[in-house]
């Protein structure tokens, strides 16, 4: 292997690491902080809030329109394509802004509540602070700085939503404790990427620049709008029927199965995406990584998935208490898909590589329509039946996904199998050795605390001991390659192997 790409596989095993890292500490910050602040709030409190979050998150696709991935994925990039995407970014976010506030009282109708109106408005600075910073993230994205965009998201978290929501909810502030956090949080992450990335901001608009970003952004942004249906259709049709006490609770048994998925799938995209960029026209490379990204992901979240099925009832009471009972049905059934929503993040992120961003957006379609119907049919048996729904539509569009990364890598279906096996593997036997373990804990009566302090501490003993033991069985290749050049990429420069001159 070359000097040069040894030094991108490096650097690449180093982003995945220092970003698994920050994220996996802002997740656990997030779980402490909604775990606060579902003892502070009200169910309704937090479906009004899910509703702001459907409209903004929607919103989000068109204020950005792909500019920012077109500036990571282009293989060329000049000043004047900075310079343009500055400049659109600054007149998109301005405008979506100002209709999202003319369009608030509309929104709150749609959900049948009043109270939206003024919090939608509010949550409009998020518009405006994604359109200054874009261009940074996408400049440091470009140039491989995970471990610093990690701690900028790590901070503004923490900022938002670790001292800013719980403060003014412990205040009485209600729904708004929550925006305060939103707000708090994108502003502070827009002045840390203008002044950590610093890029031309001189206006310009030039038709070829345009153009050359927005052939690009337009395909991204068609998938990303199909993918975003897929994410809050259900969300959208439980408002709409159900209600916000409805909303309110299967919103969080979402943000507690989607966190860790999400998590995962985030933290190999952001490295994984800019990265495959750089070899977009080398089918193999961008194999290798693909299936080394899918062998992560499933040796992460199937374990995962597996115990927390089986400790849902202990979870549900231990982290949200009694009043939230109900939401540990649809809880478990959410985690079936845990995988799916994970792995797919990596096909998309071979797709954006390679700029087969059309390919991708009808795939998206499709997904959205599968979520829209599954959830309108599914809400007649309640939350239960939309949580069902979307599994379903989920596990269609993983299906979809996989068979389009598969053909730009040129891998085979058998060796995509052959990534999950391992996972697979670790599942099983963590979940027999879990399952015997929990009958014998629920039998003795042990507080709901110390069963998942015991549980977790089980889970993960045995899950590190079969992987260093036997770890052709329950590691795989790929993930022990993965590991390696990690460790490798973070060993002192003299010990590193120099290359043969």
């Amino acid at each position: 292997m070359s000097v040069a790409r040894r030094g991108l596989a490096q650097r690449t095993a180093v982003g995945v690491l220092w970003t698994a890292l920050s994220m996996g500490a802002q997740s656990a910050m997030q779980l402490v902080a909604f775990v606060v602040l579902a003892r502070l709030l009200s169910p309704k409190e937090f479906g009004l809030f899910a509703a702001t979050l459907v409209v903004i998150g929607f919103c989000e696709i068109f204020s950005e329109l792909g500019v920012g991935p077109a500036i990571v994925q282009r293989p060329t990039l000049e000043e004047r394509h900075l310079r343009v995407g500055f400049t659109l970014s600054l007149l998109i976010g301005g405008a979506v802004a100002g209709l999202v506030w003319a369009g608030a009282p509309a929104i709150a109708a749609f959900f049948h509540s009043a109270e939206l109106v003024h919090v939608v408005r509010a949550a409009c600075l998020v518009f405006l602070c994604h359109g200054i910073s874009m261009v940074a993230q996408a400049s440091a994205q470009r140039e491989l700085r995970f471990g610093w965009l990690a701690g900028v998201d790590a901070i503004a978290f923490t900022a938002g939503f670790v001292v800013a929501g719980p403060a003014l909810a412990w205040l009485g502030f209600g729904v708004w404790a929550l925006i305060g956090a939103l707000v708090t949080q994108h502003f502070l992450r827009m002045l840390m990427l203008l002044v950590g990335q610093p890029h031309p901001k001189r206006l310009l608009l030039e038709q070829r620049a345009i153009g050359e970003l927005l052939y690009f952004g337009g395909g991204f942004t068609l998938a990303r709008l199909g993918n975003y249906l897929a994410g809050q259709a259900d969300k959208l049709v439980v408002g709409r029927w159900l209600g916000a006490q409805a909303l309110g609770l299967y919103a969080l048994a979402c943000q507690f199965i989607t966190a860790p998925a999400f998590l995962v799938g985030r933290v190999l995209d952001r490295v994984l995406f800019p990265a495959m960029a750089l070899v977009q026209r080398e089918p193999a490379r961008l194999a290798r990584a693909y299936r080394s990204g899918v062998a992560v992901c499933a040796l992460l979240i199937l374990p995962a998935s597996v115990v927390v099925v089986m400790v849902a009832p202990e979870l549900v009471l231990v982290l949200l208490g009694p009043a939230w009972a109900a939401i540990e049905v649809p809880l478990r059934i959410l985690v079936l898909g845990m995988l799916f929503r994970t792995s797919y993040k990596l096909s998309d992120s071979v797709a954006r590589a390679t700029g087969a961003v059309y390919a991708r957006a009808w795939r998206q379609a499709v997904f959205a329509g599968a979520v829209v119907a599954g959830s309108l049919i599914g809400q007649f048996w309640g939350v239960e039946g939309v949580a069902v729904g979307v599994v379903a539509a989920v596990t269609l569009n993983f299906a979809l996904m996989a068979q389009l990364s598969l053909r730009l890598t040129g891998m085979r279906w058998v060796e995509f199998g052959a990534a999950h096996r391992p996972g697979l593997a670790l599942a099983a036997a963590l979940g027999a050795g879990t399952w015997l373990l929990l009958g014998w804990l629920r039998e003795l009566q042990v507080p709901p605390l110390v069963l998942l302090l015991e549980v977790g501490l089980f889970a993960s003993a045995t899950g590190l001991l079969l992987c260093w033991c036997i770890p052709a069985q329950f590691l795989g290749q790929d993930t022990r390659s993965s590991l390696l050049r990690a460790l490798a990429a973070l060993a002192p420069a003299q010990l590193q192997r120099r290359p043969v001159a």
